[in-house]
């Protein structure tokens, strides 16, 4: 899913991170206090600014190798545990985009 050594925690504190997998995306950002970063997921086809807020899930981690693992492993937790949901989201993502 992530790639650890794709995502330098410390560039947080500066630039959010975003991805997908399957129909699951992520958004990595710090909050205000650059001490923590909040991990979103949120399903396909929409940016973060255009998914409403009631489709977001999120998890707070400190700004740390240690936190970084963690919020790995959460997203892995989220994946799994939803998978249909993200599977569904992929699958139909460029309907929901037609009808628009």
């Amino acid at each position: 899913m992530i790639d650890k050594r794709l995502v330098p925690v410390g560039g947080l504190k500066k630039e959010p991170f975003s991805g997908s997998h399957n129909g699951m995306r992520y958004f990595l950002r710090a909050d205000e206090s650059k001490e923590h970063f909040i991990a979103y997921i949120y399903p396909e086809p929409w940016s973060f600014e255009k998914t409403p807020e009631e489709e977001k899930q999120t998890a707070t981690f400190p700004i740390t190798e240690e936190g970084m693992d963690a919020a790995i492993t959460w997203l892995f937790e989220q994946y799994e545990g939803q998978k249909e949901k993200w599977h569904a989201a992929s699958k139909n993502c460029m309907h929901i985009v037609n009808q628009e």
